[in-house]
């Protein structure tokens, strides 16, 4: 099970606007150089944050990405549905007419467990969260630069 680029990159520029947001608007050609994604493929991404309510963009000069909300009140769990859709690990698990051995299938409920803990997880880490982790491994690295 992977996450496709969607995901991993949308997560990142989210990331990007909330670590630069403090300063003004963030230009989407300034997170495509720091993320080393494409400025074509990231506003295919910003749009999907846009229409979720996640990211609000500023027209003209000054003009660029702010999140909708505080940091503090995104969860990683609306980003990645923003991009990926609903995290759905096996059809079944959410439509039991998927599988006509739904009702009698004891890997279903597996499945069901583990989409639950993996929704829980993502619920738990908000882009709060992912900042704070972000500075202190900036920070590890600088460190580890000095000594």
């Amino acid at each position: 099970m992977k996450l496709s680029t969607r995901g991993r990159y949308g997560t990142r520029a989210m990331l990007d606007v909330a670590l630069h947001c403090s300063q003004g608007p963030v230009r989407l050609k300034d997170i495509a150089q720091r993320q080393e994604v494409s400025k074509k493929y990231l506003e295919h991404l910003i749009s999907r944050l846009e229409t979720a309510g996640l990211l609000t963009s500023i027209r003209g000069a000054s003009g660029g990405m702010t999140l909708a909300r505080p940091a503090s009140e995104i969860k990683l769990s609306e980003i990645l549905q923003a991009l990926e859709g609903p995290i759905d690990l096996v059809g079944c698990v959410d439509n039991a007419d998927w599988c006509s051995r739904s009702s009698s299938c004891a890997t279903r409920d597996i499945w069901m467990e583990m989409g639950q803990l993996l929704n829980d997880f993502l619920e738990s880490i908000t882009l709060e969260d992912l900042c704070r982790q972000q500075r202190e491994k900036e920070e590890e690295a600088l460190a580890m630069y000095y000594i």
